[in-house]
C-alpha cells in the first residue's frame, strides 16, 4: 500500500459510524451521494413521475431525502441504552429507512470470502407479483429506499429495470443495487439508466487481472477482468451518450491479504470512469488465523494480550493501524434502519443474517414450503453439476427463530414482537443474547482497540 497518496476516511458521508473505514485517493473530488442526490433531485425519476412538479414539491423530496440520510445515521441512536417499548417506537412513527428486497438469490460467480461459499442459496428470482407487492407496501409506509438485492446477483432477473421504474413511479426516492457487473451489457445498462436507477455500487475485487479473477470466479463460465472493466467503463460511456446524471456509481474493493498490495491499481483502473472508488475493511473470526500474516499475526496477539482477550476474539484490518481486536459488543443500528426481504418472504432485520436463519416475521407462503429449494443446492453439489463444483463446502442453515407462520406485511413485521425482542435487546447493550447476533463480525456492532 502505497502510503504517499492515499487517505483514510470514516464511512457514511465521511462522518463519524463506529469502526467502519474507507479508503480513498488523497485530491480525488469523489461526488459526495447526498449533496448529488439532492443537487440533482430535478432529475430523479421520483420527481419527474409527479402529477405536480413545481418548487414545493421538489423541495418536499430534498427535505425527505436529507432526513432518510440524517436518520440512517441517528435513528437507532435515540434508544440506545434506555428503555425501549413497542408503543414507543409505534407512536415516534419510526418507519424502516430501506427495504432490501432479493430479486435474485442466484449468482454467476463463486468468491471465495462470500457466504455462498459455505450457506446453501438457491438459484432462484423472486416471483413478479410478490416484487411488485413488497414495493406497494413499502411506497404506502413512506420508505424512502429500496436496494433490489441481498444474496445473489440482481442483474440475473430479467425485469429487473420492471421492478426499479414501478418504484420510482411510487415514490421510492432512492433506488439501489449492488452488482458483480458481469451481465451490465449495453442493453441492459441502457434500461437500467432510462428506469430510473439512483445509485449502483461495483463490487471488483483486485487491480490486476490475476488477483481479480483469483477472487471473483464463474461459476458457469470463465470471468474475465477485461470484460467487467470493459462493462464498468461502457456503462460510464452511456450515461454520457444518454445526457443522463443518474445513477451514481460507486465501486469497492474488499482489503484482504491478495488486494491490499494493488490498492493503487485498483484506484487507477477506474478513477475516471466511477463518481466513487473505494476500499473497505474485512472483518473475520480471530479463529481463522491463517487469514494474518506473519507480522499481523503477532501483532493480534499482542493486543489480544494486553487487552486480557479471548484468542478467539474477532479482528478486523484496520486501513491505518494494522490489525485491531475487538474489546466489546456494541449495540447494532440495522434493526433500526432496514428489513431484508428473501425471493421467498423470509424477512430479517440484518445484512449479516445469511438468508434470514433468525426470520422476524414472512411475507409470502413461499417461506414455508421452499425447503426443496435449499435441498436441490446440496444434490446438485454432491452430484458434481456445472456450476457447483466450487460449492462444495455448502451445508444447509438451522432456524435460529420460529415466528408464528402466518402471512404478515412489511408494516406489521417491522412494528411487531418478533423484532421488538431483537431491539430491547440491543438497546439494553445485551446483543450477544439473541442468537444470530451472537457471533456477529459486522465491523459496527464491535469497540476496536
Amino acid at each position: 500500500m502505497s502510503p504517499l497518496d492515499l487517505k483514510i476516511f470514516l464511512k457514511e458521508e465521511n462522518k463519524v459510524l463506529r469502526g467502519s473505514q474507507i479508503l480513498r485517493k488523497k485530491n480525488h473530488r469523489f461526488l459526495d451521494r447526498t449533496n448529488f442526490m439532492i443537487e440533482n433531485m430535478h432529475l430523479n425519476k421520483a420527481y419527474h413521475f409527479l402529477e405536480t412538479k413545481d418548487e414545493d414539491q421538489l423541495n418536499y423530496l430534498k427535505k425527505n431525502y436529507a432526513d432518510y440520510r440524517k436518520k440512517w445515521l441517528e435513528q437507532s441512536k435515540q434508544f440506545f441504552n434506555k428503555d425501549l417499548l413497542q408503543k414507543d417506537f409505534i407512536s415516534k412513527k419510526i418507519i424502516p429507512l430501506s427495504i432490501d428486497i432479493e430479486v435474485s438469490a442466484m449468482c454467476d460467480l463463486a468468491c471465495p470470502f462470500c457466504y455462498r461459499e459455505t450457506i446453501v442459496t438457491p438459484d432462484k428470482i423472486i416471483d413478479d407479483k410478490f416484487c411488485y407487492d413488497l414495493i406497494d407496501q413499502a411506497s404506502e409506509l413512506g420508505v424512502p429506499s429500496i436496494k433490489f438485492n441481498w444474496r445473489g446477483e440482481p442483474l440475473l432477473h430479467p425485469r429487473l429495470h420492471d421492478f426499479i421504474r414501478y418504484s420510482k413511479k411510487k415514490g421510492i426516492l432512492d433506488t439501489i443495487i449492488n452488482t458483480n457487473a458481469t451481465h451490465l451489457t449495453p442493453e441492459v445498462s441502457s434500461k437500467l439508466i432510462e428506469a430510473g436507477l439512483d445509485h449502483i455500487i461495483y463490487s471488483f475485487d483486485g487491480g490486476t487481472k490475476k488477483t481479480y479473477e483469483k477472487m471473483r470466479p464463474g461459476r458457469f463460465e470463465y470471468n474475465k477482468f477485461e470484460d467487467v472493466m470493459k462493462n464498468i467503463k461502457n456503462f460510464d460511456k452511456l450515461k454520457k451518450e444518454m445526457n443522463s446524471k443518474f445513477p451514481y456509481t460507486k465501486i469497492q474493493m474488499i482489503l484482504t491479504n491478495e488486494t491490499i498490495n494493488e490498492i493503487d491499481e485498483f484506484f487507477n483502473n477506474f478513477l475516471e470512469f466511477v463518481d466513487d472508488v473505494s476500499v473497505i475493511q474485512y472483518t473475520e473470526r480471530g479463529g481463522n488465523m491463517n487469514e494474518l500474516n506473519e507480522e499481523e499475526l503477532k501483532m493480534y496477539k499482542e493486543k489480544i494480550t494486553e487487552h486480557n482477550l479471548s484468542d478467539s476474539s474477532f479482528y478486523i484490518r484496520d486501513l491505518s493501524e494494522g490489525i485491531k481486536v475487538s474489546k466489546n459488543r456494541l449495540p447494532c443500528e440495522q434493526p433500526f434502519q432496514r428489513l431484508m426481504i428473501t425471493y421467498e418472504g423470509r424477512v430479517a432485520m440484518c445484512c449479516m443474517d445469511w438468508g434470514a436463519i433468525y426470520p422476524v416475521g414472512y411475507c409470502n407462503n413461499l417461506a414455508f414450503n421452499n425447503s426443496k429449494d435449499y435441498k436441490k443446492v446440496i444434490d446438485s453439489v454432491n452430484k458434481n453439476k456445472k456450476g457447483f463444483e466450487l460449492l462444495s463446502r455448502v451445508k444447509l442453515q438451522e432456524n435460529l427463530n420460529s415466528p408464528d407462520k402466518s402471512i404478515k406485511t412489511i408494516k406489521e413485521i417491522w412494528y411487531g414482537e418478533e423484532i421488538h425482542k431483537v431491539r430491547t435487546k440491543h438497546c439494553q447493550n445485551k446483543g450477544e443474547e439473541i442468537s444470530i447476533c451472537k457471533n456477529c463480525s459486522y465491523a459496527n456492532v464491535h469497540n476496536w482497540v
